[in-house]
């Protein structure tokens, strides 16, 4: 969501640039809000809270919420689907209906949820722990106990048997921005207000616990619609900002090859076409960290791969970590993302901006500078220096083929990964789940509009199953692709049929390779094997002839072959799932690598008392 506007219905909302790479934009219907919304009275019967909250969802860009019904939410989840701009998503348990709402914020910029007291929202926690590490505001919403039973010596079923019910709102306390807990009229409308704003101008998760029998009753606070409320814009501040880009031009313009990496925070700084506009103006090699894939167009003629270290695209570790200079936009280095903390960077040679900062080498440090209007002042000072991406024309060596398979051959994961890129578009859409695909996703080539996401810092298995739900649900003209291995998939497999129930017509590569194999190179044992399933019969039982759906096991290439065309053609229109057999033991070398690397970082002993 652009912020530099004011949320909620004013007319002063502003649209951020749809061409934003990978930058989520703002949802159209916040424009159209004074055209479908108008500010006048609204019948009593309307004016409640649970019909003021949809609208809020509505106003902001929500337009499906992810559900899960209980006996504490049911008459909250009526007034939200009476609202004739939001449809009601039931997902089959609230772990997916959290990862949904993750997937929908991706590409919408904010997602919803809601689920029951405790019993749901502790369910959900993970999936909003997960969101809150990766800066996406997600709107989730619990039904709460009756108003009459809050400070009373009673106890609640779905509670721990306690009359304090406040253990809920304390787990979430850690994982949201925000927390508001409402127990009556008279506040409420600050309080959701209040939640959903800090949502959108932190790009974190809050939380929103609204009473059972608060809902149906109208409100005179809510009988005019919209009542707008506002975010006070953020902004540079001028001589930071000054500062910021001349320290940072001088060190840059005196270096001899400097580069530029993006990293995961562009996202939420909203400076995707920030960065490609201080790209094309240095005439820098541009790399982007492997959780910023997406984020940065891989189009772009100074592209030169994944920056990961040991395990990044060939030739790119070795142009970024041999550079004199290079700027990192909205880093993370984190365990994972430095492959054990083994990356060659030093400290003196950095740039690092991130959302609201800017450090140059050992210092000094700018605060209150945003990363959009530094890297585009940046621009203007900058010495075109195309010498890094020069270097690396000169020693790249295009990536060999795999090796041929003969015909029956069993199918190698190398050989998958050549279809599926041939399969990419910019009408697709790439969901990554945790494990080997991380590594097999990142050598995809994207092309322009084509989608791509995955959680790295959070690494929750079984995330993609309700990802794929979410962002499918979110953009409808765009297929999603999504690469699940068979661990995964078991923890989250149910909302498949959530899927089916909406329509969607993904495409689903279940790889099965009997186990957690990402687990199997940083540490092995027997707990890593997993019961094997047939997993397109689990499909077809899930289908139970409602809905479109289509299923195929493929062994070998020219099955796989098969599959696609079916796929891509006949079957275009459905949900469709191919479960790809491949051997245990076929993994990719990045994985091999990163997981010795990441082994040896776990495995360090303590350090001396």
């Amino acid at each position: 969501m652009d912020m530099d506007g004011m949320v909620g219905g004013l007319e002063s909302c502003k649209l951020s640039d749809h061409n934003n790479v990978g930058c989520p934009p703002q949802n159209a219907a916040v424009s159209s809000i004074q055209d479908s919304h108008s500010s006048s009275v609204v019948a009593a019967a309307d004016a409640t809270l649970g019909r003021h909250l949809a609208r809020r969802l509505v106003e902001i860009g929500v337009t499906d919420v992810f559900s899960v019904p209980g006996d504490f939410n049911l008459t909250l989840l009526d007034h939200l689907i009476a609202e004739p701009g939001l449809t009601n998503v039931g997902c089959c348990n609230e772990l997916n209906a959290g990862y949904a709402a993750d997937g929908y914020a991706r590409t919408r910029g904010v997602g919803a949820c809601v689920v029951t007291f405790t019993v749901g929202g502790l369910s959900i926690l993970n999936a909003i722990a997960g969101a809150y590490s990766e800066n996406l505001p997600i709107i989730c919403i619990v039904g709460g106990p009756n108003t009459n039973d809050y400070g009373t010596n009673r106890i609640l079923h779905h509670t721990i048997g306690l009359p304090d019910f406040s253990q809920e709102l304390r787990c979430f306390q850690t994982v949201t921005c925000f927390q508001a807990v409402v127990t009556n009229l008279e506040d409420a409308h600050e309080l959701i207000d209040k939640a959903i704003s800090t949502s959108l101008k932190e790009s974190k998760p809050v939380y929103i616990s609204i009473s059972c029998n608060l809902p149906a009753i109208p409100h005179p606070t809510f009988t005019r619609e919209p009542i707008p409320f506002a975010l006070s814009p953020r902004l540079s501040n001028k001589q930071g900002l000054e500062a910021a880009v001349e320290a940072t031009a001088a060190f840059l313009n005196k270096a001899v090859k400097p580069v530029m990496v993006g990293g995961p925070k562009l996202r939420v700084a909203k400076a995707c076409n920030a960065f490609v506009e201080l790209a094309d103006a240095c005439g820098y090699a541009i790399a982007a960290m492997p959780s910023a894939k997406g984020l940065v167009p891989e189009h772009h003629p100074h592209f030169i791969g994944t920056y990961w270290g040991a395990v990044g695209t060939a030739f790119c570790g070795e142009i970024v970590e041999s550079a004199d200079a290079y700027l990192f936009a909205g880093p993370i280095f984190n365990d994972y993302s430095s492959v054990g903390y083994s990356l060659l960077l030093k400290k003196e040679k950095a740039i690092i901006v991130q959302p609201d900062r800017v450090v140059v080498g050992n210092g000094p440090a700018f605060g209150c500078v945003l990363m959009k209007d530094f890297l585009q002042a940046l621009a203007k000072r900058l010495k075109c220096n195309p010498t890094a991406y020069e270097n690396y024309h000169r020693i790249f060596i295009r990536d060999g083929l795999p090796l041929k398979c003969e015909p029956r051959e069993p199918l190698r994961v190398n050989i998958l990964f050549q279809y599926i890129q041939k399969m990419l578009a910019h009408d697709t859409a790439v969901i990554a789940e945790t494990g080997d695909s991380w590594f097999n996703c990142l050598k995809l080539k994207l092309p322009e509009g084509c989608g791509y996401e995955f959680q790295m810092q959070y690494g929750s298995i079984g995330w993609s199953v309700g990802a794929t739900l979410g962002y499918a649900q979110a953009v409808p003209d765009k297929r999603v692709i999504a690469c699940i291995g068979d661990g995964s998939f078991q923890v989250t497999a149910q909302d498949v049929s959530t899927m089916l129930r909406c329509g969607h017509r993904s495409i689903i590569f279940l790889i099965n390779n009997g186990g957690y194999t990402i687990e199997v190179e940083i540490h092995d044992g027997p707990y890593n094997v997993i019961k094997n399933w047939d997993y397109t019969g689990l499909m077809d039982a899930i289908h139970n002839g409602e809905g479109k759906c289509w299923t195929m096991k493929v062994h070998c290439e020219e099955e796989l072959i098969e599959a696609i065309e079916m796929a891509s053609g006949e079957k275009r229109d459905c949900l469709c799932f191919i479960e790809v057999i491949v051997h245990k033991d076929d993994t990719s070398k990045e994985l091999l690598e990163w997981g010795s690397r990441v082994s040896a970082a776990n495995s360090r002993p303590p350090n001396p008392q």
